[in-house]
């Protein structure tokens, strides 16, 4: 029998193509946005036999609820518009995404601890920006948003273009939705061998659920089973097992697992009965899972998830010797002149800031990244290691962060990030003028004296990153913005404060020791 939704156009924008998915709470449909151009999307249907007048009321609420959180974070799916069918079925329209669950890669093995660790802590960046909280009109703090239904079929695992393999949470606030309208008080929302106790006894839940919720994952991930068996798939049978059963630990599951006691301590204590027993906050697990980072993921997650943008060689070591100030013979020195004799530019405020900029010289334009700071900040710097990395998503918006990092045993890192619209030609010539020159100048300019540069250094770029620089840039001219311009730019910057700043701080102190 054929699906009378395809081929069906909603609001005039959106033609659906086929079914992708289905379950309890909907229908899920790859579409067409045909407003853009055909860029594809996925369409999802909220069930009939679940719309009542109080839901109508609550959708468009749950929708904007939804999109804030995927604004918030690369690793939740972003919603991007919501809407009505001529049937007066409620929808989301999001992001198409193409992977797997991790529900299917735990079927095909268990995940080995590399590979468990970085989609973990990326799962768990996504529920701590909802346990943290978003702002709603009418509610003077933010509000914490708790997931309800955390299992490894609402887990998508798939690869993005520049940053590799990347998890990301589905169907963020449906359940709560559901459990916040009265009419439904009674009835259980979420899954049986997932649920937390308290949310089997139909109470107030706090993100604590969703940590126990994330501990029953966690343990199948590690061993390709639950930690808790009910006799009968009933709602009784599993409520008494949530409630009295005690989790097998994983190191009795299989001979064969090799589970870092530490990891083991932090999963079984996710399994407390009680809430108050398990870690508060997600915060607490991303903390805890940090020593085991350091040994078994740093590698695997450099390597799976920033794929090739992370380059493992693109330091340049501290200099020695004041000889070592001038520019490398590699740089030809009409170059060095030409930055030498800038000024700063007048439409850019006396303050310390970064920017990008393509300098003229007499043959060609060049790469350039201006710096302002204090002319005491600037001699501390002189001497320090250069780091770069070059990260680039291209949805919603085409975006690349270019990160430099000024390091010093005795004064720290200085962190000098700046980002490039590769939809825009300032952008696209600074992303293939990177990836031609393969090396830039910081062009040093002081407070106090701004009228000239000061001093320049150059920093130079990795071959693979040279590639990945113009590939980026040919991929963005014909990529379709689906979003702003600001949401990718707050992606990278959430991806650089949450997860490289310290894996780069860790690549360079072993550098400088040695």
């Amino acid at each position: 029998m054929s699906d009378p939704n395809i081929g069906k156009k909603l609001t005039n924008r959106y033609e659906l193509i086929e079914l992708i998915g289905q379950g309890a709470m909907g229908r899920v449909y790859k579409a067409e946005d045909t407003l853009l151009g055909g860029v594809t999307v996925a369409v999802k249907f909220l069930s009939q036999t679940l719309l009542n007048d109080k839901m109508r009321d609550r959708f468009v609420q749950e929708a904007t609820t939804c999109a804030q959180l995927g604004q918030k974070s690369i690793h939740v799916v972003r919603v991007t518009d919501y809407g009505v069918s001529e049937d007066e079925v409620p929808f989301y329209v999001m992001e198409y995404l193409q992977g797997d669950s991790l529900s299917a890669l735990i079927n095909q093995s268990p995940l080995p601890v590399p590979r468990f660790l970085g989609l973990t802590r990326q799962i768990c960046l996504g529920l701590k920006s909802a346990h943290d909280g978003i702002r709603v009109k009418g509610y003077p703090k933010p509000v914490a948003i708790i997931h309800r239904d955390i299992k490894p079929s609402n887990i998508l695992v798939t690869q993005d273009n520049s940053l590799g393999e990347l998890a990301k949470i589905l169907d963020f606030g449906i359940a709560k939705l559901i459990q916040a309208d009265s009419d439904q008080t009674s009835s259980f929302m979420g899954t049986l061998a997932y649920a937390s106790p308290e949310q089997m006894e139909g109470r107030e839940l706090d993100s604590r659920s969703d940590i126990y919720s994330l501990g029953v994952m966690m343990f199948q991930m590690l061993s390709g089973k639950l930690p808790l068996r009910a006799q009968s798939h009933t709602f009784g049978g599993w409520y008494k097992v949530h409630h009295e059963q005690i989790p097998q630990p994983l190191s009795e599951v299989s001979a064969e697992l090799k589970i870092p006691k530490l990891l083991e301590t932090i999963v079984m204590s996710c399994l407390e009965k009680q809430p108050e027993n398990r870690p508060q906050s997600v915060g607490e697990i991303l903390k805890s899972l940090e020593p085991l980072e350091q040994r078994f993921g740093t590698g695997f997650r450099i390597g799976q998830r920033i794929g090739a943008t992370l380059s493992r060689l693109p330091v340049v070591k501290k200099p020695t010797t004041e000889a070592t100030r001038k520019e490398p013979p590699t740089a030809p020195s009409s170059n060095t002149d030409v930055c030498r004799l800038t000024s700063w530019p007048r439409n850019k405020p006396i303050a310390e800031i970064v920017f990008p900029y393509a300098l003229q010289t007499s043959t060609q334009n060049w790469p350039t990244l201006w710096v302002m700071m204090p002319k005491v900040e600037i001699e501390k710097r002189l001497l320090s290691t250069r780091y770069n990395n070059f990260i680039c998503t291209m949805s919603p918006h085409p975006m690349a962060l270019w990160l430099t990092v000024l390091y010093s045993g005795e004064h720290g890192p200085r962190w000098l990030p700046c980002y490039l619209d590769l939809k825009t030609q300032s952008g696209q010539e600074m992303g293939f003028l990177l990836g031609q020159a393969g090396q830039y100048k910081i062009l040093f300019f002081a407070l106090e004296n701004p009228q000239q540069c000061a001093h320049v250094v150059t920093c130079n770029i990795a071959a693979p990153q040279r590639k990945l620089l113009q590939e980026w840039v040919m991929t963005a001219r014909n990529q379709i913005s689906v979003g702003s311009p600001s949401i990718s730019k707050e992606m990278l910057k959430a991806e650089l404060n949450n997860n490289l700043k310290d894996k780069v701080i860790q690549q360079l102190e072993t550098l400088y020791v040695r």
